[in-house]
């Protein structure tokens, strides 16, 4: 009577536990139970042989747990893990005949007990699956979106981040080799890639992606949000130089003048954020040669010779203004050339002379 009244009790307990876990954690009682239900019969296979004729049963009111073996009625008992005779199938069934199946229960001593403590087991597995699940949703969503994170560690060569709820993987390839960072440090991060593992979402950011500077001016920029001003094309060289092609839609308003903001403010922050990179905000037109003379500004260019199907282009570019077009180590020249897709030939004035001479 006592071992009846403890089952009872174990099950009372259990219903009431997992009604509580589905009104906090929001997982439902059927999942827990259903697990739970797995969990407790592959406990049974083992303890009997792993035979596939045994089931576990648990009553989704009371939590009363029960373990059934599916036995075949036979005149003489071969196998008894399968097989019953008919006498021991009329002490369930009294109408059962040689060849009938006949659950037969097999419920093991202290098994509410068992019960009890798988389902602590599962309850946990259940509470961490669905937090990761839900971690992952959630930052799943963010992906190619712009975050603020707090540095937590630096480990061979990796920066581990918080971004909120999780810890966020800044890798050497996606970080900026002038950048350094101390624990505590608060950053924008730019989201690349969630994956689900088993100990939680692997979310790795970047501080070298391009985009990471669109959603920065995106972030101080109002009419890049309202769709009045477009970023049509970016090009980066992390830490040190970023070309930015825009566009407006309203005649009226200037998209450079836009996204460099009054007295300078919006690019400021930009700037600041990216610490201390140097950023060059020209005008996009379906003009190739109008947008190449763009993208190679500050320099000023005389002319410039595009082949639109070859994606190729000549500038010819005053004298003194040659280093300047190509740029400290041709960084001018080849930030140009990713911006605009064409491959770029700058010639100063003189040279170009020189070789008209030379083919005359």
């Amino acid at each position: 009577m006592k071992k009846k009244n403890e089952q009872v009790d174990n099950g009372k307990e259990l219903i009431e536990a997992l009604d509580q876990i589905e009104k906090e954690e929001g997982i439902s009682k059927d999942i827990v139970l259903e697990a739970l239900q797995n969990s407790l019969l592959a406990a049974c296979k083992n303890q009997y042989g792993n035979s596939d004729n045994v089931k576990v049963l648990i009553d989704r009111s009371t939590g009363k747990v029960d373990v059934y073996a599916e036995k075949t009625v036979v005149e003489t008992v071969e196998d008894p893990t399968t097989q019953m005779t008919i006498d021991e199938a009329h002490l369930t069934q009294p109408k059962a005949e040689v060849g009938d199946t006949v659950d037969m229960v097999i419920t093991p001593k202290n098994f509410g007990r068992i019960a009890a403590q798988k389902a602590k087991q599962v309850v946990v597995q259940k509470i961490l699956e669905e937090e990761r699940k839900v971690l992952y949703e959630t930052y799943s969503m963010k992906v190619h979106q712009i975050v603020t994170g707090i540095v937590q560690r630096t480990s061979g060569g990796l920066v581990s981040v918080n971004i909120g709820k999780a810890d966020a993987v800044l890798t050497e390839q996606e970080q900026v080799k002038s950048e350094h960072f101390k624990p505590t440090e608060r950053i924008k991060l730019y989201i690349v890639d969630v994956r689900d593992t088993t100990k939680g979402p692997r979310i790795t950011v970047s501080r070298s992606h391009p985009e990471l500077v669109r959603k920065l001016f995106e972030a101080e920029v109002a009419e890049l949000n309202d769709g009045t001003v477009e970023i049509k094309s970016i090009a980066r060289e992390a830490g040190s130089r970023t070309k930015i092609a825009v566009w407006s839609n309203d005649p009226d308003v200037d998209p450079v003048g836009a996204c460099v903001g009054v007295n300078r403010d919006r690019v400021s922050a930009v700037i600041n954020e990216l610490r201390g990179e140097k950023i060059d905000i020209v005008v996009w037109s379906e003009d190739p040669r109008e947008y190449i003379m763009n993208a190679l500004a500050p320099a000023h260019c005389l002319s410039v010779v595009a082949d639109e199907y070859d994606k190729s282009a000549t500038v010819i570019v005053e004298d003194s203004q040659l280093s300047l077009a190509i740029g400290k180590e041709g960084q001018n020249a080849r930030l140009a050339a990713r911006l605009t897709g064409y491959r770029i030939d700058i010639k100063s004035e003189s040279q170009a002379a020189e070789e008209e001479n030379f083919n005359l």
